[in-house]
């Protein structure tokens, strides 16, 4: 009965993964397969030969045919150690021949034993089997030590497995060398033991072998199938998936008119810069559930790349895709919870509608795309595809070109607007703003190109470049004996976020030989809103000596409890408030509100946006302390600067 269960338990584990041989084991999991078809063939033959000597011979006469065991010991406790101790190979024709002619081999090896003992004397063949017992005594607990030590090593839990079934076979095999012959308890136990061994390996190591590699391989094969169709993030179904829907919906004969709405989420990217790259990533979440959530059959959402999803509106026209993209859009109205403040969730749309706005998928998704995108340079909710917008597309994509190479060829130069003080007219500082003059075009207006700048990533080069001719030249004018003043120089969200900043303005400075307290950074509302991250970046270039204002306060989206902790030194006015405080009385309200607000925590103001005397007047009366605006100058180049303001201390 023993000797059944072992064949049985060796064989079970050779056919049971021949069929999964070469497509779905590795290579440690077919060497334990080959290593219990080799053992499951010499039991084999020992049960054949027990069998046939139980029905044959006379129980008086009968002697045992116990050395088989011992020799399928001697296999079993040679390959596992030869399995976990040797390297991982690459499969390769030999290793599957060697895969199905190992048992034949095996079995064809002990056949062979079984007729050259039959020709030795009795003492040799006692000799034979005493060797035998031996050496599988002997190379089972060396294979128990080795795998033992390399086990606390690695804590792999196929050894520990493997150790079990080897302490087996020594406890077998002692028990064999005890009982010395084929009858008896000692030799019931110990081929008890024989059996157990095999079952543990059979009953563990199959399923940390085959079965769990099998499972992990179907799950892994499931989501690289779901990733390549569905978001990650999301769940959604992706870019891929939309173009089989679309087109598989194209080639129907009876496909009418279908439109695609494409949405895009605005200012995602301040907030993904601003909070961090896990908000950025809520914030998308929340946007999935809310579509998902709203859609009605048979619309279908897809998340096809950043912050870009698409809705795909069978049997639509463009009225109904518009107004069915206003519902929607309606949706997003109330406030969501974003990295632990509230924010609004503002959306643009494009539609487009098959077939006259593409033939084909990438046909429709690009023109969507075209739409969505003027309807946020417009400041639109939604855009209906029109043939004009391709145009505008190809002309952005070579503007952008051609801002890098206006970088490398130096088509920017800086104009400086001075900073005036509200109470006596003197200058006190200035302001350096980027301009393009395009070799073909002529001056490019920095509402063009700054935001595309920003979009491409071209801010960074664009503003060190910014940064260092600034100083340069602010440096310039006060080796020529001007009167030291502060030069305010804007940074980009993409400038302040880098890490090695300060260190760059630091070692600038120091080849340039300006005095850091001449020199003002400006940032806006939306780089303070991660608190810690801007706390240290500010407090670093406080260490330098540098000047610190918060540019354009009033229009971002920032919390001002811990304003009082930052280290700034100033607050500049948006020019949207000042040019309304004379006609508005919540422009002015906001105006005295931001004054006092700053006057309190020490702070010094700035108003931009100044045009005529009716605002300074009021900025003085609000205790302004500086203000800059077309009253005084508008941006002019360096040389006309230094002979309006600097040959001259005060107005005349």
């Amino acid at each position: 009965m023993t000797a059944c269960f072992s064949v049985t338990a060796c064989l079970t584990v050779y056919f049971h993964a021949t069929p999964l041989f070469d497509r779905r084991i590795g290579s440690y999991s077919k060497r334990m397969v080959n290593l219990m078809g080799a053992a499951g063939a010499v039991e084999l033959l020992y049960l054949a030969t027990d069998l046939h000597r139980f029905m044959t011979v006379p129980a008086a006469n009968r002697s045992g045919a116990e050395w088989l065991l011992s020799l399928a010991a001697l296999v079993y406790a040679s390959g596992l150690l030869l399995l976990f101790l040797s390297p991982d190979r690459k499969d390769g024709a030999s290793h599957r021949l060697l895969y199905f002619a190992l048992p034949p081999i095996a079995a064809s090896a002990a056949g062979l034993l079984f007729f050259l003992r039959l020709e030795l004397p009795a003492a040799a063949t006692r000799v034979v089997d005493l060797g035998l017992e031996i050496s599988a005594l002997g190379v089972a607990v060396a294979a128990v030590s080795l795998l033992f030590a390399r086990y606390r090593r690695n804590n792999v839990k196929a050894l520990w497995v493997a150790i079990q079934s080897l302490g087996l076979v020594v406890a077998a095999q002692i028990l064999m060398l005890q009982a010395g012959t084929s009858s008896g308890v000692p030799f019931l136990l110990a081929s008890g033991l024989h059996s157990l061994s095999y079952a543990i390996l059979v009953s563990q190591g199959l399923r940390l072998a085959i079965a769990e590699p099998l499972r992990e391989r179907r799950e892994a094969e499931e989501r690289i199938e779901f990733l390549a169709y569905n978001d990650d993030l999301t769940g959604l179904p992706n870019r891929r998936s939309l173009h089989a829907k679309l087109n598989s919906h194209f080639g129907k004969d009876h496909a009418g008119k279908t439109a695609l709405m494409v949405l895009n989420i605005n200012r995602f990217k301040t907030i993904n810069d601003s909070l961090g790259y896990e908000a950025g990533d809520r914030l998308l979440g929340i946007v999935s559930e809310l579509l998902q959530n709203h859609v009605e059959e048979p619309e279908e959402v897809f998340r096809t790349g950043g912050d870009e999803f698409a809705v795909v509106l069978p049997e639509s026209g463009g009225e109904e895709a518009m107004n069915r993209a206003h519902a929607l859009l309606e949706e997003f109205e109330r406030p969501v919870n974003v990295g632990g403040m509230e924010h609004y969730i503002a959306l643009s749309a494009g539609i487009a509608v098959y077939p006259e706005d593409g033939s084909a998928a990438d046909g429709l998704l690009q023109s969507a795309d075209a739409a969505v995108h003027l309807a946020k340079e417009q400041g639109s909710e939604v855009k209906r595809f029109s043939k004009g917008m391709t145009l505008n597309a190809r002309e952005k994509l070579i503007l952008e070109s051609d801002l890098r190479k206006g970088l490398d060829r130096g088509e920017f130069y800086l104009e400086y607007q001075p900073k005036m003080s509200v109470e006596n007219g003197r200058i006190l500082g200035m302001e350096a703003l980027v301009r393009w003059n395009h070799p073909k075009r002529g001056p490019v207006s920095p509402g063009e190109f700054i935001p595309l700048a920003e979009e491409s990533g071209l801010i960074v080069p664009l503003g060190e470049w910014v940064l260092y001719e600034a100083c340069r030249q602010n440096k310039e004018w006060q080796d020529k004996g001007y009167a030291p003043l502060c030069m305010s120089i804007n940074l980009s969200i993409r400038q302040f976020r880098q890490i090695g900043l300060a260190d760059q303005i630091e070692q600038m400075l120091e080849d340039i030989g300006l005095d850091p307290q001449y020199v003002e950074l400006e940032i806006t509302e939306s780089m303070t809103v991660d608190k810690d991250a801007a706390f240290e970046q500010l407090k670093r270039f406080k260490q330098l000596g540098l000047h610190i204002s918060i540019d354009d306060f009033g229009t971002g989206y920032s919390s001002l409890h811990y304003l009082k902790n930052m280290p700034i030194d100033r607050l500049k006015i948006d020019r949207s408030f000042v040019s309304e405080v004379m006609s508005g009385q919540s422009d002015a309200a906001i105006v005295s509100t931001i004054a006092s607000m700053a006057h309190h925590l020490k702070l010094k103001v700035t108003a931009e946006g100044v045009e005529n005397e009716e605002q300074l007047e009021f900025l003085r009366s609000q205790r302004c302390h500086e203000a800059q605006g077309f009253l005084f100058s508008r941006p002019v180049p360096a040389g006309r600067f230094e002979r309006m303001f600097l040959r001259e201390q005060k107005l005349g």
